[in-house]
């Protein structure tokens, strides 16, 4: 019976994953000369498209861009851990549900190309203590540095903390990362939909300091 149980659990977590990754809708931005998609709190997106850009926008959420750079496929997810009601973090079970999940979704998929876990090129991004947010971030990020580490898969590059929200626009097929430092008005922003992202869970041009990592 218990066996039963837990393949009627991984099915429904592989549909979980199939959902979240294939409504994505693909719009061209002009100022880019890009096909865009952006990823939202809780989802995650993969492409072999050449030249398409994954977009996120991240407060406090953490979000990691892994791809295998052989076949030029990867993609973008984009999570946040859950606080409990009693303000205190939910430990391993929250981990394994929110965090362990969309980074186990998205790794797996990128395997999907027979890209080796050691050639898996991984870059994380977010994790800012965004007024208003205490550590959050500090927690989003550590969780995330954790959990690869624990897999035993290197990181190559990270942009995690300060105090600012920021944009991040992905290139899958070359890897690589535009990001943008979020000014306060769009701070603002980025932290009322990540509040929302946290309710679910429980149950504004950008500018500013652009960096590549390539």
């Amino acid at each position: 019976m218990t066996g039963n149980r837990h393949a009627h659990q991984h099915a429904h977590r592989r549909r979980r994953a199939d959902d979240e990754q294939h409504h994505h809708k693909s719009r061209y931005d002009p100022r880019y000369r890009a096909h865009m998609v952006r990823v939202l709190p809780g989802e995650y997106y993969t492409t072999r498209t050449d030249g398409e850009m994954v977009v996120t926008v991240l407060g406090s959420c953490v979000a990691a861009c892994i791809r295998d750079p052989r076949a030029g496929y990867g993609g973008m997810n984009h999570f946040m851990l859950p606080e409990s009601t009693s303000g205190d973090w939910n430990g391993s079970n929250a981990s394994m549900r929110y965090g362990n999940y969309a980074m186990e979704a998205l790794i797996n998929d990128v395997l999907k190309s027979g890209c080796s876990r050691q050639d898996l090129e991984i870059k994380l991004f977010g994790g800012a203590n965004v007024a208003g947010q205490s550590n959050v971030g500090t927690k989003n990020a550590a969780f995330a540095l954790r959990y690869l580490e624990n897999e035993g898969l290197r990181v190559m590059a990270q942009d995690l903390g300060g105090m600012h929200g920021r944009r991040i626009h992905y290139v899958p097929s070359t890897g690589k990362v535009q990001r943008v430092l979020l000014k306060r008005a769009a701070d603002v922003a980025v932290i009322e939909e990540e509040r929302q992202y946290q309710s679910k869970l429980h149950s504004a041009p950008v500018e500013g300091t652009i960096e590549l990592f390539e």
